[in-house]
């Protein structure tokens, strides 16, 4: 079953064209992933998928909703895990957590359980009353993670999930995504790391300048075009991706 669809999708701002004229579908309990350089239009493609922002033009359909009318319907069964670390710095983990547990209108009593759940699961239950600002890059990470996945979503979108992040850090999301995996979510994956692409994606699509060069398996493309995903990537956008990579550490 098809949990994501888009025709001829166009994102304008202005006169540019963030994405422009794309197609694609996303599969019931596949890790679907966008590759690409920066500005390619990878984040502006999750933004539309979970009701951020709407089309220009096209069609977009998520849970076989149109994301132009069910906009609070599509929200309410869709987990989000920014790029940015966007937490409450006043809080502790444990209020984050309910805070946001509001916004899908879940009893306190069982926000609190979901929470105490969640925050085992990332490895921070010890953390629960401690001040974000007192965590460290990749504990927030992975306390956005618990975040998106509070109001037990059907979709889990994860926006460069480990930019930024040391190796063992990198690592320790990338096991907990993996888990969600198994457990037959379907996940919508943007990243920088050709690594993490092979390892969790079972399709991708590579994006350039707001379009999808080729998408495929990882398996598949490797074998169609060659050498390492990397170097699958290198040849279709012609961007080395420690150049892509770089600019993202920057960003950070």
């Amino acid at each position: 079953m098809e949990i994501v669809i888009a025709e001829s999708l166009v994102k304008e701002y202005d006169s540019f064209k963030a994405v422009d004229g794309i197609d694609f579908n996303i599969n019931r309990a596949e890790c679907f992933g966008f590759l690409g350089p920066n500005g390619a239009g990878k984040t502006t493609i999750m933004k539309m998928i979970h009701c951020f922002m709407p089309p220009t033009r096209g069609l977009l359909k998520v849970f076989d909703l149109d994301v132009r009318v069910y906009p609070s319907e599509i929200k309410a069964r869709i987990g989000v895990m920014p790029q940015e670390n966007n937490l409450d710095p006043d809080l502790s983990v444990m209020e984050n957590l309910i805070v946001y547990s509001r916004y899908f209108g879940i009893k306190k009593k069982e926000a609190i359980k979901r929470a105490e759940e969640l925050l085992d699961f990332v490895g921070l239950y010890d953390r629960l009353n401690t001040n974000v600002e007192e965590l460290s890059g990749g504990m927030k990470r992975r306390l956005v993670l618990a975040r998106a996945l509070l109001n037990e979503p059907e979709l889990l979108i994860l926006d460069e999930p480990t930019t930024g992040l040391d190796p063992l850090s990198r690592r320790q999301v990338w096991e907990m995504i993996r888990t969600e995996q198994a457990k037959g979510r379907t996940l919508i994956l943007t990243t920088h790391y050709m690594e993490e692409a092979q390892l969790l994606c079972s399709r991708v699509a590579i994006m350039d300048s707001g379009r999808i060069v080729v998408t495929g398996s990882p398996e598949e493309l490797m074998e169609k075009y060659g050498g390492s995903l990397e170097d699958v990537y290198l040849r279709l956008t012609g961007k080395r991706l420690v150049e892509a990579t770089g600019e993202a550490l920057r960003q950070q």
